[in-house]
């Protein structure tokens, strides 16, 4: 589903002649997305009409839909108390039970809401099949019986025709989504959102051309249509992120159109927080950094405004305002921490620890792999953006410290760059062994490399330099039979390719390495083996010092 949550309360019409203009006026701000608008009229409609249930049950609803919770239950309790139309807050009270996972207390509330309606009413119903959906634990397979019913009384209701669209395309039923979406707009052409969710299926499908000439109809009805924008701006961002030849040209498409769904809607804090998630993804970080300090001149205590300032922080450079700001949005314990806010605190710790030249500072690096552990536990898949952390450890000789980054994502087969972690990962740990200047060897971490590049071997088989590494740690570890084997494997396998390979200076200074090592194997057991790979160094390199000095003591 989109990951905007649209109720749609604004499209549900009442079945009865004489309706309230101020409540359609409500309704059409939220199908604009003007939510601030919309509570403000609801409120004034409550405190002008008070026996209007259905005001408390619409601004509830809001609330709801942003995740305010006490603030809709307290509407809906109030809209008990109205003497018209109260029974639509029950509808509310059972949307609040399936987010709580009470499904027999939603069930018992949805019953008391249809308990009185009269036999072609239809509007409870199509309630009711959106807060199936709009649960967060939705069940798009109730919804869709729920709109069944309420389109078996009224075949063409175009309210209902695009609820039971939004439903099967929540199950994932395109072919039916289409079909009910296009009657919805048959049956209402002034149906916006029905003709806009003809495009929301054609982004779903990538295919993002047509996906934008049919919003391009949609603005061709109303320019002015504020959803249809945004719906632009996230196609423009998943045509960049899917065609990266598009990215620069498709990105600035996706900031314009969402600057433009910004003006037509409203500026109030929830929109800015849209729009501060929408530049997180464009990774428009100096614009989300502006943002995030207008949102705190605006709403000082709003916290997830320092998750966006720290993420934006980080990015630009301020690792102390960075580690500042998500530390306060963590420590609050009513705060929905997300694996992303423990990468970017990790992430500025180890920046912070960062000298001039690029060395990390011990103490601080594994500070922060202690925030980004925590971060892969809760996402596994943010090991994706640790590749630019790794590789540049790798470049600085940390090799350790580049070891337990690409160790991350070399322990998922899920991740992207699984292969690219696992073979940083082995060489890391071999460099960082071969290296060492004091100490033994770390024989568990050689381990682990070792069975990592047989995994990568099973991932990609014609990976030669896998053999070469095992070679290479085997050799640390002082397994001379296996040092042995994997040389030679590594050395038939690229001879299997011909004499353009062999003629390669990198391919010859590693047959050497090869042959050298292999015979000062067999040294102690079989001279004759021993003097065969010395003799094989001499062929690529006459002039080798450790083979004619190794012949010289051999014989």
């Amino acid at each position: 589903m989109n990951k905007f949550k649209i109720f749609s309360l604004a499209l549900v019409a009442s079945a009865s002649v004489a309706k309230a203009q101020d409540i359609n006026q409500a309704k059409k701000a939220i199908d604009a997305e003007q939510f601030q608008k919309a509570k403000s009229l609801l409120k004034s409609i409550i405190k002008a009409k008070p026996s209007d249930g259905e005001a408390d049950f619409v601004l509830g609803n809001i609330y709801l839909n942003q995740a305010i919770v006490d603030s809709a239950k307290i509407y809906y309790l109030n809209g008990l108390e109205a003497s018209d139309k109260k029974h639509l807050n029950y509808i509310g009270l059972g949307q609040l039970d399936l987010d709580s996972k009470n499904t027999a207390g939603a069930q018992a509330n949805f019953a008391l809401a249809t308990k009185d309606i009269k036999r072609k009413d239809i509007n409870e119903f199509i309630y009711i099949g959106r807060a199936y959906m709009n649960s967060v634990n939705p069940d798009y397979k109730n919804a869709i019986a729920v709109l069944q019913r309420a389109l078996a009384i009224e075949p063409q209701n175009a309210s209902a025709l695009l609820a039971i669209g939004d439903a099967y395309y929540g199950a994932n039923s395109q072919n039916e989504a289409y079909k009910a979406y296009r009657d919805a707009f048959t049956a209402d052409n002034t149906l916006l959102r029905a003709k806009m969710q003809l495009g929301v299926l054609l982004k779903g499908a990538k295919s993002y051309e047509e996906a934008i000439k049919s919003f391009d109809e949609v603005m061709a009805l109303d320019a002015n249509y504020g959803p249809v924008y945004r719906e632009l701006a996230e196609t423009y961002y998943k045509w960049a992120r899917n065609k990266p030849s598009t990215s620069k040209v498709n990105l600035q498409k996706a900031i314009t159109n969402y600057e433009k769904y910004l003006s037509l809607t409203d500026y109030s804090m929830d929109s800015r927080m849209r729009h501060a998630d929408f530049l997180v993804l464009v990774k428009d970080f100096k614009a989300l950094e502006t943002e995030a300090n207008k949102m705190i001149e605006l709403d000082g205590v709003n916290p997830r405004i320092f998750r966006y300032l720290g993420y934006a922080a980080y990015e630009n450079g301020n690792v102390d305002v960075a580690i500042k700001s998500i530390e306060d949005f963590i420590k609050v314990p009513t705060n929905k921490v997300i694996g992303r806010d423990y990468l970017y605190l990790g992430l500025s710790k180890i920046k912070k620890g960062t000298s001039a030249d690029g060395v990390v500072d011990p103490a601080a690096f594994d500070a922060g792999l202690a925030d980004i552990k925590k971060a892969v536990e809760m996402e596994p898949l943010v090991v994706e953006e640790l590749a630019d952390l790794g590789k540049a450890l790798f470049s600085k000789k940390q090799y350790a410290q580049a070891a337990s980054v690409f160790e991350l994502g070399a322990s998922n087969k899920d991740s992207k760059n699984y292969l690219d972690d696992s073979v940083y990962y082995g060489i890391s740990v071999y460099y960082g062994n071969v290296n060492k200047t004091t100490g033994a060897p770390d024989a568990a971490a050689l381990g682990n490399a070792d069975a990592t590049f047989d995994k990568i071997l099973v991932a990609s088989p014609t990976y030669d330099e896998a053999y070469l590494y095992k070679a290479r740690i085997n050799r640390l570890l002082e397994k001379d039979d296996l040092m042995a084997k994997y040389y030679e494997e590594y050395v038939n396998r690229i001879s299997a390719k011909g004499a353009e390979e062999l003629a390669k200076p990198a391919v010859k200074t590693k047959f050497i390495e090869a042959y050298n090592n292999i015979a000062a194997g067999y040294a102690n057991t079989d001279k004759a083996k021993a003097i065969e790979f010395f003799n094989k160094t001499l062929v690529l390199d006459p002039a080798n010092a450790y083979a004619t000095q190794s012949l010289k003591t051999l014989k």
